[in-house]
């Protein structure tokens, strides 16, 4: 097992031996150690010169993620990327990059702060990364701030670790309440499957408890799913409750994705159809959420997992 040490020195008074970048425009690295071969870990520019990290797995796999988000924006197994960015996903800094795996927290959807919260439009940490058997592992870090606590007054640390393997993809999300006082949240990791729509089914929904979000998505109606493979035959938003710990997504484009998880208790199906004429066909959205709030006491964490496979 090794360690990752880099340097990246950003043209402020900050300066350490792990990137941390800051919130403000124009903040660009002038130098960094580029390559850890080692590891299979690159940290280059991305897009719109935004921090990108590059994980490369002995076995031949690969991912990329932004520390703008915390985003996993690729995952290729075999060449072939399994995630989808939109293509009018925004690599500026200031918007939430619509694509890979965005981060839901601390709300998930509509509510008093901005839709879907701030984790997907603040600047992630690396603190960690190690090489286990010949796959690269990284930890991300998110803290509150002034830009957080502007809309939500809390003391929180966010710890997401990312793995890659030969054919899979691993997250697990911590939360801590780093407060003096009790704070609650909602949150999801918002992925986005390249698929072809037409041809898309999940598997593993079947007796789940729904809020069908169309069409209107401020008064969701109840049900129940019946359906053995639930399809996208046009506009998708829904919620099924207290979901399996496992599904199978059908991409219709010839590969079968396991999406397994330990506590994100809901999962979400969306496509937006022809409200998202220019790419709707060619992605699927399957998410694992925390519907309900997790109520956390100061020093109290929650922690959910998630594994992205394909046989």
């Amino acid at each position: 097992m090794a360690t990752l040490s880099m340097t990246w020195t950003l043209p402020s008074p900050t300066s350490s031996r792990l990137p941390r970048v800051n919130r403000y425009p124009g903040m660009a690295f002038a130098s960094l150690n580029k390559e850890v071969t080692s590891l299979g870990v690159q940290v280059t520019e991305g897009l719109g010169n935004l921090p990108k990290v590059i994980l490369k797995s002995d076995h031949g796999s690969e991912a990329e993620l932004y520390l703008f988000g915390g985003c996993v924006t690729s995952w290729k197994v075999a060449s072939k990327d399994l995630l989808f960015v939109r293509p009018d996903a925004v690599f500026n800094g200031q918007k939430p990059i619509s694509g890979g795996i965005p981060h839901c927290f601390p709300q998930f959807g509509p509510g008093p702060i901005q839709q879907h919260g701030f984790g997907r439009n603040m600047n992630w940490s690396i603190i960690n990364s190690e090489n286990v058997e010949g796959n690269p592992v990284i930890t991300l870090e998110l803290k509150d701030g002034p830009y957080s606590r502007s809309m939500w007054d809390f003391g929180f640390q966010a710890l997401y670790k990312v793995a890659l393997d030969k054919k899979s993809l691993s997250t697990e999300l911590v939360i801590t309440n780093t407060d003096k006082k009790a704070f609650s949240f909602t949150t999801a990791l918002h992925t986005y499957f390249s698929a072809s729509v037409a041809g898309a089914s999940v598997k593993g929904l079947k007796g789940c408890k729904t809020l069908n979000k169309d069409p209107d998505p401020k008064n969701p109606v109840e049900g129940t799913e019946e359906r053995d493979l639930v399809t996208f035959p046009g506009f998708v938003d829904c919620v099924y409750l207290e979901a399996p710990k496992e599904l199978y997504l059908d991409n219709g484009l010839g590969d079968i994705i396991s999406v397994k998880n330990t506590n994100w208790s809901d999962a979400v199906l969306w496509n937006p159809h022809l409200t998202m004429e220019a790419c709707y066909k060619d992605f699927v959205c399957v998410e694992n959420a925390k519907i309900g709030d997790v109520q956390l006491e100061p020093q109290q964490s929650w922690t959910a997992t998630q594994q992205l496979s394909v046989a």
